[in-house]
Parts: C-alpha cells; sequence; structure tokens
C-alpha cells in the first residue's frame, strides 16, 4: 500500500520544513493502522521540490517525517523525489521511478500495490508502473483528474475500506456446497432442494466420484460467451477454477473462441453462440437452443460457474444448465435466480473485471494456487514466434481499430500518431483485422511495418509480446497486451468506466478526453459528432507516454528506470 503524503496523509502545506505544521487528515490514523492490522506493508511516495529549491533541507524534511511517523504510525519505506519538474528525472510524479523504487524496496512488484494519491500526477504514476491507482479529492484536484481516474474514493478510510474489501473477495472461502460426491451414486443436493437426478446421470456422477482427485472437485464448467478481449480478462478466475478441479470446461462463443485456446487451465472448449449476449442478437432459435442444451449435458459437469460482464445476466444460460442436469450453478446476479443459481454472487460496480470474476471463483471456493498471481496470462506454447522479418523485440505495436466503433481511434488521428512515432525514430508496427487494411496500410505509411489482416489472435500475441509497448484503445489487444506484460498507451474512449475495463495491472498511461458527452454510455457507434474524446488526442502525447513507460525510440526499455530516487524516512 503506497501513500502520497501531502493533501493525502497529512493536510498540504506547500514546501513545508516545519514538524510543527503537520496535521493528519482525518480519520488517518485508525485507516492505516487498519491496513497494518491486515498485514499490508505500507510505504510513502512523495513529490519533494522544495529540496531542489532550497525551501528546506534534507534534515528539515527528516523531521518531517519523523513527525508523520510519530502521529501516524511507521511506514515500510519512504521514496522522496527531491527534483523540481525541470530537472527532467524518471522519479517525480508522474513518472513511476517512486511507485517502482517502493515496491522494489518493500519486497514486491508494482503489480501488487496500490497507490493512493489526491491528484492526477499520483493516478498517472501508479499506473504507469503497473499499480493500482486510487485517488482521493480534495479542492486543488481538477476535474478532469477525477473523471480520468479508474478508482475515485470520498476520503482515505474509504480508499481504505474499498482497498479491504476487494482483497477479501478475491480470497477463497468454504465452498457454498459439497464438494465430494458419495460413493452411492447420488449428487450433491443444491442449496435450495433436492432435484431427482435421471439414471444416467447418477451413473456418471458415481464415476466422478471414483476417479476424481483427492481434494478435487471434479468436472467444472465455466462460461465466458463474449469477445477475446472478455475471455483474457476471465482468464485469472478460470486458473483459479482449474486449481481446484480434475478438468475445466470452456462455453464461448465464436467471437472468443480464439482467446479460449490461449488460457491456462482449460482442458477442453466447447464453441456455441448465445443470442441474448452478442452485441447484435438474431431471433432464438428453439433448436439451436435444443443442441446447445445436447451438447451441455454431454460435458456432464458437476458444477458451472458462469461469467458474465457487469450489465448481462446470465441466468438465461442457468436455465438450460438445469435442464442439462448441472446440479450446482454459480454467477453474478442482481436478478432474483429463483432457483436457477445455488450461488447468486453480488459485486459492487467499478471493480475491475478481471477481480470482478476472481470474487465469483473465490465465493465459489476457488482461488488461485500460491505463486500464481492475479494477472492476465496465456498458455505456455500457445504464442508463436513473431516472424523474423520483424527485425528484433523493441517495436511499438499501434492498433488503430475495434470491433466497436465507438473506442475506435480516429483514423486521421491514428495517421498522424504513425508518423510522429517513426519520424521520432520508433520501429513502428501496425496490427488490424482484414476488414481493415486499408486503415493500417494508411497508418504505416512508407516506414512502419503494415500486418493488417495478416495475424490471427495467436499471431497477433506472438508479435505484441516482442514489442516495447502497444498504443491501442479498449479492445482485444490491449487485453493481449497485459497478458503478455508488454506497456500499453490506452487511447480510452469513456463509453465504459476505465476502472472495469483498463489494461489490468500493466503499466499503462491513459489518453483522450474522460469527460466527453459519450462517457458511460456504453454505445458502440460514438454518440457524439466528431469523435471528441479521441480526436482531440495529440501525437505528441503518445511520445510523452512512452518515455513515461521507459520506451525509448530505439526500442531498449530503460532497465535502470527510477534509479534518482531517495529514500529519505523518519524514524523507521
Amino acid at each position: 500500500m503506497l501513500l502520497d503524503r501531502d493533501g493525502t496523509l497529512v493536510e498540504d502545506v506547500p514546501y513545508n520544513g516545519d514538524p510543527e505544521k503537520v496535521r493528519p487528515v482525518a480519520g488517518a490514523r485508525a485507516a492505516l493502522d487498519r491496513l497494518r492490522a491486515a498485514g499490508l506493508r505500507l510505504g510513502v511516495v512523495t513529490n519533494q521540490s522544495g529540496l531542489a529549491r532550497g525551501l528546506f533541507t534534507p534534515a528539515q524534511m527528516a523531521a518531517v517525517h519523523a513527525r508523520v511517523e510519530m502521529l501516524l504510525g511507521p511506514f515500510d519505506t519512504w521514496q522522496v523525489c527531491p527534483h523540481d519538474d525541470e530537472d527532467a528525472c524518471g522519479c517525480r510524479k508522474p513518472a513511476p521511478g517512486l511507485v517502482r523504487a517502493a515496491a522494489r524496496d518493500l519486497g514486491t512488484v508494482p503489480s501488487r500495490c496500490v497507490m493512493v494519491g489526491d491528484i492526477g500526477r499520483d493516478v498517472t504514476a501508479a499506473l504507469a508502473a503497473g499499480a493500482a491507482g486510487v485517488l482521493v479529492p480534495t479542492p486543488v484536484t481538477r476535474p478532469e483528474e477525477i473523471a480520468a481516474a479508474p478508482w475515485v474514493a470520498a476520503d482515505l478510510p474509504a480508499a481504505v475500506d474499498e482497498i479491504l474489501r476487494r482483497q477479501a473477495a478475491v480470497a477463497p472461502g468454504t465452498p457454498p456446497w459439497p464438494t465430494s460426491i458419495s460413493g452411492s451414486g447420488s449428487r450433491p443436493t443444491r442449496a435450495y432442494g433436492v432435484r431427482p437426478e435421471r439414471p444416467a446421470v447418477a451413473r456418471r456422477a458415481a464415476a466422478v466420484a471414483r476417479t476424481a482427485s483427492p481434494g478435487r472437485r471434479g468436472t467444472v464448467l465455466v462460461v465466458r460467451a463474449d469477445s477475446a478481449g472478455d475471455v483474457l480478462v476471465t482468464g485469472p478466475a478460470i486458473r483459479a477454477v482449474a486449481a481446484g478441479a480434475d478438468r475445466v470446461v470452456m462455453l464461448c462463443g465464436p467471437r472468443g473462441r480464439a482467446a479460449a485456446d490461449l488460457l491456462p487451465g482449460v482442458d477442453e472448449v466447447v464453441e456455441h453462440r448465445l443470442p441474448w449476449i452478442d452485441p447484435a442478437p438474431g431471433a432464438i432459435d428453439p433448436y439451436d437452443m435444443h443442441t446447445l442444451t445436447a451438447r451441455l449435458a454431454a460435458v456432464d459437469a458437476d458444477e458451472a460457474v458462469v461469467f458474465t460482464s457487469f450489465h448481462q445476466s446470465p441466468l438465461p444460460l442457468a436455465l438450460l444448465l438445469r435442464l442439462a442436469g448441472v446440479p450446482r450453478v454459480a454467477a453474478i446476479s442482481e436478478d432474483y435466480p429463483g432457483s436457477l443459481l445455488d450461488l447468486r454472487h453480488r459485486v459492487p460496480p467499478g471493480v475491475p473485471e478481471a477481480e470482478r470474476a476472481l470474487s465469483l471463483a473465490a465465493a465459489a471456493g476457488y482461488g488461485l494456487p500460491d505463486g500464481d498471481q492475479p494477472v492476465l496470462r496465456l498458455r505456455t506454447g500457445a504464442v508463436p514466434p513473431p516472424p523474423a522479418w520483424l527485425g528484433p523485440p523493441g517495436y511499438v505495436v499501434l492498433h488503430p481499430g475495434s470491433s466497436v466503433p465507438s473506442r475506435a481511434c480516429p483514423p486521421g488521428v491514428a495517421v498522424r500518431i504513425g508518423r510522429t512515432l517513426t519520424d521520432a525514430g520508433y520501429r513502428l508496427v501496425v496490427t488490424g483485422t482484414p476488414q481493415e487494411r486499408e486503415l493500417t496500410a494508411a497508418v504505416a505509411g512508407p516506414a512502419g511495418l503494415d500486418l493488417g489482416g495478416r495475424t490471427g489472435l495467436a499471431e497477433l500475441a506472438g508479435v505484441i509480446a516482442n514489442a516495447a509497448a502497444v498504443v491501442v484503445g479498449n479492445t482485444g489487444p490491449a487485453h493481449v497486451a497485459a497478458a503478455c506484460g508488454v506497456p500499453v498507451v490506452s487511447l480510452f474512449a469513456p463509453t465504459v468506466p476505465f476502472g472495469q475495463w483498463g489494461p489490468y495491472r500493466v503499466p499503462t498511461v491513459r489518453l483522450g478526453d474522460a469527460t466527453a458527452a459519450c462517457r458511460d454510455t456504453r454505445a458502440a457507434t460514438c454518440p457524439v459528432p466528431g469523435h471528441p474524446c479521441l480526436s482531440a488526442v495529440e501525437p505528441a502525447e503518445v511520445l510523452t507516454a512512452l518515455r513515461l513507460l521507459d520506451v525509448p525510440a530505439d526500442g531498449a526499455r530503460t532497465a535502470t528506470a527510477g534509479t534518482a530516487v531517495t529514500a529519505t524516512g523518519g524514524s523507521s
């Protein structure tokens, strides 16, 4: 847990070198003690340009920090940037150097850190390092900073409440149903009563009981029926299920099949379109539903975990699962499920989609095994290497298109970004679908490499895995980059919340107007003439973002980013 100092832990006194002026913000001590009691290590990351300007001495700053610790308790690390903006260092927020240094000093990595601050610089530094960023606004916080933040809390105690709640939500507890099958051949009863089993199902249950590994839970059907990006963000939850199951079968739709094939932990994929999930749904075909029910029955799952997005209902599929004989079904549902669900889970709005899915898996009794962090990942061996003619790793991938038009970069903006990147000396690779070949050719121009229409999802992942960074909107390749651990310059249209759909636990810089009129409309086609949320993005902003992510024009990421950081603490 990392915290900004002035305005977050203590009242903001500009260039303070006087310990007597230290005043904790309301509720700070109790909130921090709750974090300590929960076993979290705490660090402070703070810009102190008063040192560079000679407004106070290092000794005076140390005295201020000692006073902070006397009032708020000890911190495990203090990371201080002593520079001014003109020094162009790698540690002054919004640069991520302080966050990285604090993570190292705490013996962890930024993706396992949460950073709380009161202005946009704090959140930008956190995201650029790959940490979660929480904004606690004060009167000096600008409205556009609040709009762009992935996570906003009313005050420090509220931020701590939510951090601890989210931490607890992904920790598995006791499964809500029996985890073994009796030798008599009967399946466990449902939470809402006993349902007679068909003889064939009972015989299969007895076979599972004889062959299932001790402490594991037979065959589990997992479901995510959306597009490739949706399937990828569900990956950590599916790995959690796989850690507690003998066999995992995944039901997905045609749009997500290529991503399902890349997920670790999936033993078999069943592909079938769910018309109530598709963005352009067709009519319900009774024969098609009978076919799907038969396919689900053939899986003969011992339980099903249905993952959906926050705006979707799992109940239509839950009914089919009941008809298929699946005895236990878990899902997130705001609607009353009757007897369709054995586990009805609920998640408050704003939680990242990956954590939302993980919380459902945890509620069903499944957790990631030790050593497996809740990040997006691809299956080992599933991603082919990129073609040799792309050259060595370190190029920048620009993916201008999207299957959802409202989230795509405007073509003219994408062309200018491509020209600016190549003019600045970056090796540019442009990717896209076969339908976007004209666009990718224009964006690549004479100096870039055009891969439009030449890669499937696995091949695209191979190209992205060797990139220094990816410039992309809110679309599948952004989540591919997160799964490959590649930094993202996110051209994010605010039609859906960034906190839920931004690249997960990977260094990211967000660009675009988060206050645009399309905000939170979930519109598939831009509802505002001129696509203002992204049309105002300047190519120079992309160059600045790449510098924040330590991606120089030669494509080699800076290995010593943040070495200008100084650690100056109080009594700890």
